[in-house]
């Protein structure tokens, strides 16, 4: 699997699976799609689709699933959730092909 996820992330959407009571069976999806000013953004959502095009894999009880056609952008990516000290709150993702990011971190280049 090409990514992964810290047990706080996991945490953190379990709380959120709990919170809008998402059924059972529900994976949590790992996408890249183009945009943003440095060209790729990540993109992460709740589906219930799998199909043999992804990988799934369970990280302390939270399915993720990535479809293995994003396996080069994101070989080696952690996801985490982050608390700053300014309160804000948010999923990190640590990716080692990153080359270049914008300012505000939310897209990327590989």
């Amino acid at each position: 699997m090409p990514v992964t996820m810290t047990e706080t992330a996991a945490g953190e959407v379990k709380r959120i699976l709990s919170e809008q009571s998402v059924p059972d069976g529900t994976v949590l999806r790992v996408a890249v799609k183009g945009g943003g000013c440095s060209g790729f953004s990540y993109d992460l959502n709740f589906d219930s689709d799998v199909t043999e095009k992804d990988r799934v894999t369970d990280f302390f009880g939270i399915q993720l699933a990535v479809e293995k056609k994003f396996d080069p952008y994101l070989d080696g990516t952690v996801i985490d959730f982050v608390t700053n000290d300014l309160g804000q709150r948010g999923f990190k993702f640590v990716n080692p092909n990153v080359v270049k990011s914008c300012g505000c971190g939310s897209s990327f280049q590989v």
